[in-house]
This record gives structure tokens, C-alpha cells and sequence, in this order.
């Protein structure tokens, strides 16, 4: 499960990455279409870049952050904070989705729209990440070892040298 949890996680951040460049496909597509006498008004549909933003944006994005909370609880014994960063990436992307319906009456909100996208793709990043560590620490031989607290008080050895 923690595999699991790590994948899901990344292509939850991967996801976030095909969105930003599918909107940016999209703009500058209808922009150069402008510049060659394309009219956007009611009428206007998008184009691939829109129609992608939409779809992965509206169903792929909230799926993948639904079946990482799922995942999350059978991995919660194996990767550290699992069902907690879970569920910050799965509201986030809730967040998201409902800025996205919010900015088509309130085009401002399409600010925070975008840097919501930035908070989805680093909180799925550190979900990522906490899966990996501990099996990336015993790859490098540098599982961590359990160091023995000083001893204090008149029953701690003496030092045998001078000071």
C-alpha cells in the first residue's frame, strides 16, 4: 500500500503539471487564433487545451484524490501522516474545483484558482515524498539508530580523564 500511496500521490502531482499545460495549450492557442480573426464569444467552445483542463480538472483530479484518501488509510501503518496529508491534497482539490465554477462569475478568483494549483501540486508532492523516505534511508544504508540518552545525576559514571 505505501507503493500505492506514493504512485497515486504522484500522478496527483503529475496531474497537476498536464493542467497547468493544458490551460496554457488552450490560451495561447485561442490567442494566436485571435490574431488570425478568431471571434471568442457565447458561441465560442474552446479548443483541446480547454477541453482537457475541463475534463482532468473536473473528473480525473477529484477521482485520484479520492482513491489517495481510500489508499491512505491502509497505508497509515507504513507512511508517516498518510491519511492526514490525504486528506489536505483531496480538499485541495476540491478547493480547486470549486474556484474553477466560482471564477467564471467572479474572473478574480481565477487568481487563486491558479496559486491553489501550486498548494494541490506541493501537498501531493510531501505525500509522495513521506512514502519514499524510510525505504530510501535503508537503500542508503542509513536506517536510523536508536542512540542511548545520557546518563545524569550522582549515579552517572565518572570520566576517567581529566577535564
Amino acid at each position: 500500500m505505501k507503493q500505492t500511496y506514493r504512485v497515486v500521490s504522484g500522478l496527483i502531482a503529475l496531474g497537476v503539471v498536464v493542467q497547468a499545460a493544458a490551460i496554457a495549450y488552450g490560451w495561447f492557442d485561442a490567442l494566436n487564433g485571435v490574431n488570425n480573426g478568431l471571434v471568442i464569444d457565447d458561441n465560442y467552445d474552446g479548443n483541446a487545451g480547454h477541453a482537457l483542463h475541463g475534463i482532468v480538472g473536473l473528473y480525473v483530479m477529484p477521482l485520484l484524490g479520492l482513491i489517495l484518501l481510500i489508499v491512505s488509510f491502509f497505508a497509515a501503518k507504513t507512511v508517516p501522516g498518510a491519511r492526514r496529508w490525504a486528506g489536505i491534497v483531496f480538499g485541495l482539490i476540491l478547493l480547486q474545483v470549486v474556484l474553477g465554477f466560482v471564477s467564471y462569475g467572479a474572473p478574480i478568483v481565477g487568481a487563486l484558482h491558479g496559486i491553489n494549483a501550486l498548494a494541490v501540486l506541493a501537498t501531493a508532492t510531501r505525500a509522495s515524498a513521506l512514502a519514499g523516505t524510510q525505504r530510501s534511508a535503508r537503500r542508503r544504508g542509513t536506517d536510523p539508530v536508536e542512540v542511548p540518552t545520557q546518563a545524569t545525576g550522582p549515579a552517572a559514571p565518572r570520566s576517567t580523564r581529566p577535564v
